[in-house]
């Protein structure tokens, strides 16, 4: 278990190191409320002796509550991944989805595929707002692979959902490129490197060749058009190579990344989980280098995994990504559909049978969403996990993922992999923001709609 240096105060309030060598500030954060300040180390005790900062934090400590509780609690699924197809033409070494289902899955025929977004369109009708347009992204296993079906119905729904496609890039040719850009479709694409030798040591086809080329390739055509991503999963086969990634990703005009850890739901994918103190270091320097890009060309490469532990820390509920916070948005702001119609919490329990929860074409989703196999995943809590429950940036973190605590310890009521990892990424945050540089790290535009809680002169 990683340790944390804190010190908890009779307010609730702990005391925590923002990053080591750090020499002017510390972080005062309240792990019930999400709520945190910077203080200089030689305030410190000034601060927590009835300052005006702890004054206002009581008045307001109300407000901070609801915020989290709202996060938390109150979010209603807006997404669905939904896996077109079982299959796909890879046969990655590190896959969360069986590796039977990946070679011998069926393929969701088009009048199904239909019929399941009528079901969806007029579930979000009910559910949703007026005016607020739900979002679908078709995941995988391979979509493209059965183009056919996801392109019609893309057509055939494009003013009622949000659409996006999660590819390994390898079926993309210019036509379909052309076809997903011109209806402003979100794309993405997993590469692991920025060479051969690098990116195909896990991700290969059936037959064991590597395929990063052709991905490449589709980076390229896709330069200019600033709706997609390329997803990089890190082991400990490639966590090594994350500056050059990054440096690779920037020059080829890349808006947004992700680097994220391997997910070692699978008990496959566990070989090539790294160190959390080795993957950390290199995820840190990845991330300075993405800033030095920034000061040279004034041109962003946002790393959306750690973007959003930003977000969630200078404004909770502007978060774009639901993974770090617990509970996490499976089943409760999202769900997953699969090629027969089964509905799960998320992605990453497809495989897992105690998680399914009904059939989209046979059960009401409303009571799909409050079974006992969606329940353990809405319900899942922070404070009931041992060791989280004391951590100070638990709501910065969420103690991801339960699909991958569960496979790797029995039950969603534990850590999952990466602890140590998350804990570096908070202090590197607040690290930033004691430096004035998040702006750096974040999409243009991310604040708009945001609004300020509590304000210190």
């Amino acid at each position: 278990m990683y340790q944390l240096n804190r010190f908890n105060t009779a307010d609730g309030l702990q005391l925590q190191p923002i990053d080591i060598g750090h020499k002017d500030y510390i972080g005062v954060i309240s792990a019930d409320t999400a709520f945190w300040a910077l203080v200089r180390k030689d305030q410190v005790s000034q601060v927590l002796n009835d300052s005006p900062l702890l004054r206002k934090y009581h008045r307001k400590l109300g407000v901070f509550s609801e915020e989290i509780k709202t996060l938390r609690t109150a979010l209603k699924p807006s997404a669905v991944y939904f896996n077109p197809t079982d299959r796909c033409n890879l046969n990655c070494s590190y896959c969360y989805i069986p590796r039977s289902l990946r070679k011998n899955g069926k393929h969701m025929s088009s009048r199904k595929l239909l019929e399941a977004l009528k079901i969806l369109k007029t579930y979000f009708k009910s559910s949703l707002p007026k005016g607020q347009k739900p979002q679908i992204v078709f995941h995988g296993a391979e979509p493209l692979l059965n183009k056919e079906a996801v392109f019609l119905a893309i057509d055939r729904f494009g003013q009622d959902f949000r659409f996006g496609i999660q590819t390994n890039g390898t079926l993309l040719d210019s036509q379909d490129i052309e076809f997903l850009k011109s209806r402003r479709i979100s794309i993405g694409l997993s590469l692991d490197g920025a060479t051969p030798y690098v990116a195909d040591r896990l991700r290969r086809n059936w037959g064991g060749r590597g395929v990063s080329q052709k991905v490449i390739k589709a980076i390229r055509r896709l330069r200019g058009y600033d709706n997609y991503s390329v997803i990089s999963t890190v082991t400990k086969e490639n966590m090594a190579s994350q500056v050059k990634m990054v440096e690779f990703l920037h020059r080829m005009e890349v808006p947004t990344c992700m680097l994220n850890p391997v997910r070692c739901t699978l008990i496959n994918s566990r070989k090539y989980k790294p160190l959390d103190s080795d993957i950390a270091r290199h995820y840190l320097q990845a991330l300075d280098r993405s800033y030095q890009l920034y000061q040279k060309t004034g041109r962003k490469l946002v790393v959306a995994n750690f973007a959003n532990i930003l977000i969630g820390i200078i404004a909770p509920l502007a978060r774009r990504l639901m993974c770090d916070i617990s509970p996490c948005g499976g089943g409760r702001c999202f769900f997953a559909v699969s090629s027969s119609g089964d509905m799960f919490p998320c992605s990453e329990f497809i495989g897992i049978k105690k998680f399914k929860g009904g059939n989209i074409f046979k059960d009401d989703i409303r009571n799909v969403l409050k079974t006992a196999s969606f329940k353990s995943v809405t319900q899942r809590c922070i404070e009931n996990i041992e060791s989280c429950h004391r951590c100070a940036i638990r709501h910065f973190c969420g103690a991801p993922c339960p699909a991958e605590a569960y496979g790797m310890n029995g039950s969603t009521e534990t850590r999952g992999a990466f602890c140590e990892l998350y804990v570096e990424q908070v202090r590197y945050a607040f690290r930033l923001i004691a430096d004035n540089k998040t702006d750096a790290y974040l999409w243009d535009g991310w604040d708009k709609d945001a609004f300020t809680t509590f304000k210190m002169r």
